[in-house]
């Protein structure tokens, strides 16, 4: 009778063990985490992209590659919207508004997506690439390397590199490869902001709540 009272004391102690509320040591991994992911965004460089809603600015080739045509086109970027997580900039390259950089706060850092549509406003085949950053970076200055949905979809990324970088005066975009002397580098002019110009494909229809 002693054993059979001892049997059921044991595992009624399991049966509680195994409830669904979560386990001290879950728990306190779950709050590392969020204390974490809270410590890789860097709220005043966001704050600075922030600030900028609503405006658009002319940029120039700050370095290219050997006869990139970017350099013979009209560079603009549109700060289409800020919400709490997300930015949205649309950057025209001429008469192509085919791209939209897109920033969001994700659990791991600040994420950097190239949003790339066709004229009809559908994806483009090669759409949503890029990164997120591995460490909170400087007040000015984010980076993102490539992830691997971006390998995954364009095999020999590995290696790649964006960043931006954002101060009073100047906001930049850019690009390298690792281990290639190829850079990228589009400068624009925080100073001078210019009229609004036609939202990106497929954005025609995005409404700012205010």
């Amino acid at each position: 009778m002693k054993y059979l009272f001892f049997v059921l004391l044991v595992t009624g102690i399991i049966a509680c063990q195994d409830s669904s509320e979560p386990k001290a040591n879950d728990t306190k991994t779950e709050v590392l985490a969020e204390a974490n992911s809270e410590e890789i965004i860097n709220q005043e460089f966001w704050n600075r992209l922030s600030k900028l809603k609503g405006k658009a600015f002319q940029g120039k080739v700050l370095e290219a590659p050997e006869g990139d045509d970017f350099r013979e086109k009209n560079l603009v970027m549109h700060v289409l919207d800020v919400k709490e997580n997300k930015i949205y900039i649309p950057f025209n390259v001429g008469e192509n508004r085919s791209r939209t950089w897109i920033l969001s706060k994700t659990k791991n850092g600040i994420q950097l997506k190239h949003d790339h549509r066709k004229e009809d406003g559908s994806e483009d085949e090669v759409t949503m690439y890029g990164g997120v950053t591995p460490n909170s970076g400087s007040d000015d200055l984010a980076m993102f390397p490539a992830d691997q949905e971006t390998v995954d979809l364009l095999p020999g990324t590995a290696t790649n590199l964006w960043w931006i970088t954002v101060d009073d005066e100047q906001f930049t975009y850019n690009l390298r490869r690792i281990g290639s002397p190829i850079k990228f580098s589009i400068g624009f002019d925080l100073e001078s902001p210019i009229d609004l110009p036609k939202r990106s494909w497929g954005w025609e229809n995005y409404k700012i709540v205010k």
